[in-house]
């Protein structure tokens, strides 16, 4: 970013500290429109990414075409529509079709997208899509479970509701039994870790 966008962004979050009623001068306050800055540059660095080229990077031949599963990926997005935190867990199942991809870059396609402003629906949609058009397995499943702290910190104050998502692709949408097994293993304990 260039210097004046840097300053105008430090700018305004002096206007909205002046705005709830604080001293943007005060010894506190006096670096945080730019530590805001560097965490917005952070919270937001998903549009910096190409999730389809993480996951290139990543391919491998395989015979396996049986369910790849990773479970409970912990994810923080932002809320769109009010900028309060998402905080949640994504579920990520595919069946290969001739190519796996490494395991860490299913987590980082999450971050990509979870690093942005977002609605959960689209997150869920997003990471599904971008998994299937790159590798191109027989199926993908996703499902996020998440608090939004727009429905907690503010309007309706409702701290104990969870919202889930999914989004079938492929097998997982067109099979019961492959369906079925998806939602039995990430329903399943997940019992020791290793």
């Amino acid at each position: 970013m260039s210097e004046e966008l840097n300053e105008k962004f430090e700018n305004a979050v002096n206007t909205m500290i002046t705005h709830i009623g604080e001293d943007p001068t005060r010894e506190g306050l006096e670096k945080t429109p730019h530590r805001v800055r560097k965490a917005y540059e952070f919270i937001y660095g998903g549009y910096k990414e190409n999730p389809k080229e993480i996951l290139q990077k990543a391919l491998f031949t395989s015979s396996n075409d049986e369910m790849v599963l990773i479970k409970d990926i912990e994810f923080y997005s932002t809320c769109e529509h009010h900028l309060l935190p998402i905080i949640g867990r994504v579920h990520v199942a595919y069946i290969p079709d001739g190519k796996v991809v490494g395991l860490s870059k299913i987590p980082r396609v999450v971050d990509v997208f979870a690093r942005r402003m977002q609605i959960q629906e689209q997150l869920t949609e997003q990471i599904a899509d971008a998994i299937m058009d790159t590798i191109a397995p027989k199926g993908v499943a996703v499902v996020i479970a998440a608090r939004h702290m727009c429905m907690e910190m503010r309007g309706v104050e409702k701290i104990n509701s969870i919202t889930t998502s999914s989004a079938l692709r492929g097998l997982f949408k067109k099979d019961q039994r492959t369906r079925s097994e998806f939602f039995s293993l990430i329903n399943s304990p997940t019992g020791t870790r290793y």
